[in-house]
């Protein structure tokens, strides 16, 4: 079963450490089976209880995943090997279009931000035992909530939007519990879900979100959250429409009990208006990170959700970091007080970028996928070949397995540095890649 290897221990942990060892060393393969627990403890001498016990460590590792009667077997992608080591280093004079960062040029200056929380922190320093947000910052959170339409809730700020989802997957979830993810879908998310001992669930999509029929297939096998990402999803760029969204909420409603998380943070470099889902299920919370809008090393999100979560989310967070700066939720009300970002304009930026890019793409017989966003997704026949041609022929993109579960091959080109003359030559590659007449669901 494990060929060569022999695994070893007298205790759970220490079984646990050599299991983790050799799929770390390569010594078992992803997807290869573990023995039985009975096998494998007389095999050791110990008690099957103890053998069980390592296996349960594996899984909220998110190292090994377990079947029901089919065993345990090694995770296809353990947690181990982040998606994010999945990358394609450009040779030199090869153009980088696979890192997913937003144009520098098209983020704010922090200085005078910064300034203004420092002077307000002079005159009113923060101390411990102090609220975790600022006035300024929950109200004006508050009705940025209100004008899109978002149910009514608390709020409260994390340390960017995988923090807040991390937070509150664990504040509802258990090991073993399964998570309904798009497919493809955000690389970071896909490692976080297996890391918290959690099943992922793919769901498939198209330009306008998730598709009803899949997201209901996947509540009704059991899984216990949903994951939806708003507008500019990634890879695909993905909205989720006004059409879209009521379809998806009817489903919702057939299951209540689901924890629903939205992440929104397309918002600040769309122009597409937001359709929430919140508020059809008992749990839900909506997520905007400042990291596309005003700059990745800004690490705040915002959120709010039902008053539940929102209170264990904020719980536990008192118990680890405390709180999020006030420095940083000051900045942020300072940018936004002051129209440092002009969303329309930033997405009009990346809309010249990408729809061109896309055209171009359609005129050599390629469908191509980046409704919103600074992402074309371009499915390719295989991605090993697609990556290696796209190289030779001067582009380094980011490999399509970074993001999939089970969608079909593909890759992903940002637009964000792209110039006027850039979109001729890079079509030109992607489509040399590119499988024509590519099918417009991601499957």
């Amino acid at each position: 079963m494990l060929g060569e290897y022999r695994i070893s221990g007298s205790r759970a942990a220490d079984i646990a450490a050599d299991i983790e060892a050799a799929v770390g060393s390569g010594a078992l393969k992803p997807g290869q089976v573990l023995p039985p627990m009975r096998e494998l403890a007389g095999e050791l001498g110990v008690n099957p209880n103890t053998v069980a016990a390592a296996y349960r460590t594996l899984r909220e590792r998110g190292v090994i995943e377990t079947a029901g009667r089919r065993g345990s077997r090694v995770r296809p992608r353990p947690s181990t090997t982040a998606r994010e080591q999945v990358v394609v280093e450009a040779p030199p004079g090869v153009r980088d279009v696979g890192k997913g960062n937003p144009d520098p040029a098209l983020l704010p200056s922090l200085a005078d931000a910064l300034a203004a929380a420092a002077e307000r922190a002079a005159r009113r320093p923060t101390l411990y035992g102090d609220a975790a947000l600022t006035e300024e910052f929950a109200s004006a959170v508050r009705t940025a909530f209100d004008a899109d339409g978002i149910p009514a809730g608390p709020v409260a700020a994390t340390a960017g939007s995988l923090d807040a989802i991390e937070r509150l997957l664990a504040a509802h979830l258990r090991p073993g519990d399964a998570v309904a993810i798009e497919d493809p879908g955000w690389g970071s998310l896909l490692d976080l879900v297996p890391a918290l001992g959690l099943r992922t669930v793919p769901v498939a999509l198209d330009d306008d979100g998730p598709l009803p029929e899949a997201t209901e297939r996947a509540l009704a096998a059991g899984a216990r959250a949903l994951v939806v990402t708003d507008r500019a999803q990634n890879p695909t760029g993905a909205a989720v429409s006004a059409a879209r969204a009521a379809e998806l909420r009817e489903v919702l409603a057939r299951y209540p009990r689901v924890l629903l998380i939205e992440d929104d943070h397309g918002h600040g470099i769309v122009d597409l208006p937001l359709h929430p889902l919140a508020g059809v299920t008992e749990h839900w919370a909506l997520v905007r990170s400042a990291a596309k809008a005003y700059g990745p090393d800004l690490r705040v999100a915002a959120l709010t959700g039902d008053a539940e979560s929102v209170d264990r989310l904020s719980g536990r967070l008192r118990l680890g970091p405390g709180w999020v700066s006030h420095l940083l939720q000051d900045a942020l009300v300072h940018l936004w007080r002051t129209g440092a970002v002009d969303a329309g304009a930033v997405a009009a930026a990346y809309a010249a970028r990408r729809d061109p890019l896309l055209a171009a793409l359609a005129e050599r017989g390629v469908v191509a996928h980046g409704r919103s966003g600074m992402n074309v997704w371009v499915p390719v026949p295989d991605e090993t070949s697609a990556v290696a041609r796209l190289v030779a022929a001067g582009w380094a993109v980011a490999p399509g397995a970074r993001f999939r579960l089970r969608s079909g091959p593909a890759v992903r080109a940002t637009v964000s540095g792209l110039a006027a003359e850039d979109l001729g030559p890079l079509a030109d590659a992607l489509a040399a890649a590119a499988t024509p007449g590519a099918a417009r669901r991601y499957v």
